[in-house]
């Protein structure tokens, strides 16, 4: 199977070896788009890709890029659209049911879903999702084998308004643990801080999946207190409360975890060991860039375009912006 991968090359996150995963499993021609490639994919198209040579053409661009082309975007065959984000058609934001909108005007679009609960919610209104979780960069983050200096940690962002409830969590908790929460640089810095923590507070408080954090966090050997995302997804994550992560609905929840662990250190080392080993096993980029092309190669949704109707709803989407 040959596949058009086409990727944000301006991005926060360390991504290379998911796209690596990728190519792994299937004939991948990976390119990176900047922001006016992004912008335009109309021109980018016309100047430089075939569609009729790939079987597949995945995107993982910039959502508020994709929303402002859609006219353009229901022309390109064969299309699969990777989407971490798409929680946020969920909750209270700018992109509340952007998604959903978006996908209604490409029905035949395969959408590959971070989120287990967010892909049942997706297919239920009509959308061709299918569940790939998060994962971590197995080349970057591991376990060092250092003392953890670091009781109870968290690393990562707090001010996007779709983090509103993880900052209130973490700042609610911080009055009454001893919490460290900061940022740090990507790469070695951020797998180092992650190596002195011993138990790593993830509070995607809202949001109904799991970010990559917690898969982060449980690589490098972490004991993973992770807000409850209920038992559908922890099933299909295989997360499983006091075994491979701790579970917790609020801080009085945490707080009483937090005791138990304090008191049994051997049962929070079994936590750590099982969750590692979890994570190794099925949340590598290696093992999620595997799901992603699987994912792909089922068929796809005939496309809509065919025929007049097709048409008449092509001309209306150009002319009223999707």
């Amino acid at each position: 199977m040959k596949v058009l991968f086409l990727v944000q090359k301006e991005q926060r996150a360390i991504l290379d070896r998911l796209y690596q995963g990728v190519a792994a499993h299937c004939d991948c021609d990976l390119r990176w788009l900047d922001s006016e490639q992004q912008r335009n994919l109309r021109r980018y198209f016309a100047e430089e890709v075939n569609p009729a040579q790939y079987d597949r053409i995945l995107f993982f661009l910039r959502f508020k890029q994709e929303i402002r082309q859609v006219a353009f975007i229901r022309s390109v065959p064969n299309l699969v659209i990777l989407e971490h984000d798409a929680y946020q058609n969920y909750i209270p934001c700018k992109y509340t049911g952007k998604f959903s909108r978006h996908y209604r005007h490409l029905p035949w679009v395969r959408v590959l879903s971070s989120g287990f609960g967010v892909s049942e919610r997706l297919r239920a209104e009509g959308v061709d999702a299918h569940f790939v979780p998060k994962g971590y960069d197995q080349g970057l983050i591991q376990d060092l084998q250092q003392p953890r200096d670091i009781e109870l940690g968290f690393l990562g962002s707090l001010k996007s308004v779709a983090y509103s409830g993880r900052k209130a969590l973490l700042e609610a908790l911080a009055q009454v643990e001893p919490l460290m929460a900061t940022r740090t640089n990507s790469g070695e810095e951020y797998n180092a801080t992650l190596n002195r923590i011993r138990f790593f507070v993830s509070a995607d408080v809202g949001m109904g999946e799991y970010m990559i954090k917690n898969f982060e966090a449980m690589a490098a050997g972490c004991v993973l207190l992770t807000y409850d995302q209920g038992e559908a997804e922890n099933r299909a994550l295989g997360f499983e409360d006091l075994h491979n992560v701790v579970l917790y609905r609020d801080i009085p929840h945490l707080q009483e975890k937090l005791r138990l662990l304090r008191a049994d250190p051997a049962l929070a080392e079994r936590i750590a060991a099982n969750g590692q080993a979890l994570a190794v096993a099925r949340f590598s980029f290696a093992a999620i860039g595997q799901q992603i092309v699987e994912a792909l190669r089922p068929p796809l949704r005939q496309h809509g375009l065919k025929g007049p109707l097709g048409e008449l709803k092509l001309r209306l989407c150009r002319l009223f912006g999707g």
